[in-house]
């Protein structure tokens, strides 16, 4: 009986996700996805308490991929800042970018363009604000490891770094940039990133 419900839990979503990129979220009804999957519109509340909890579970693969990005560079246990100074460093944020981009591009699309209505309507802005203040954060226990650099940086500043990188990832998406030309792209970007923080941290 679990793997039925499982199976049945797995055929809405699969029909959510392409509803809701297709049509978007406001658009999109459950009555419309319970016929699809083939469930009873009554059925489906017995695994999603209402539209927003399904949109909210169809894209968190990506948002937790964005979360683990920014902890992995930013949170507790970011990186040491003095790694911007390595290859290393700039080959892994390109792959890290294409990779994002690469697995995640439907439910991208769907969490930038089509989330009006839901919970998530406002993610970019949210993930910004948030990002913000886990980079003061880290930026502050750096400037502890490293008392030579300069970690004086403007809440604006940060807060342009996130934005400029959901504005990339728009693009990226919006033109449908093939693998191999966006890897040359993100190179340019990160890099040009890359340099622009070493010059204000000093390192």
């Amino acid at each position: 009986m679990q793997v039925l419900k499982e199976d049945i839990r797995s055929r809405v979503l699969a029909v959510a996700k392409l509803q809701f990129g297709q049509k978007g979220y406001s658009k999109t009804t459950m009555r419309e996805i319970a016929g699809l999957a083939g469930v009873g519109v009554g059925n489906i509340y017995n695994y999603f308490a209402n539209k927003d909890e399904l949109f909210c579970e169809v894209v968190h693969p990506v948002l937790y991929a964005l979360e683990a990005m920014l902890q992995e560079h930013h949170g507790i246990r970011g990186e040491d800042i003095m790694m911007m100074r390595s290859e290393k460093y700039l080959r892994a944020c390109i792959d890290e970018y294409v990779s994002l981009v690469d697995t995640h591009r439907e439910l991208m699309e769907i969490l930038l363009f089509r989330s009006q209505g839901s919970s998530l309507e406002h993610f970019r802005e949210n993930y910004t604000d948030r990002s913000t203040e886990v980079v003061k954060a880290w930026f502050s226990s750096m400037q502890q490891r490293h008392p030579e650099i300069n970690t004086a940086v403007s809440d604006f500043i940060i807060h342009l770094h996130t934005v400029w990188m959901f504005t990339m990832f728009e693009e990226l998406l919006m033109h449908s940039v093939a693998r191999q030309e966006m890897e040359a792209i993100l190179h340019d970007y990160i890099l040009f990133e890359i340099q622009g923080w070493r010059a204000i941290i000093k390192i």
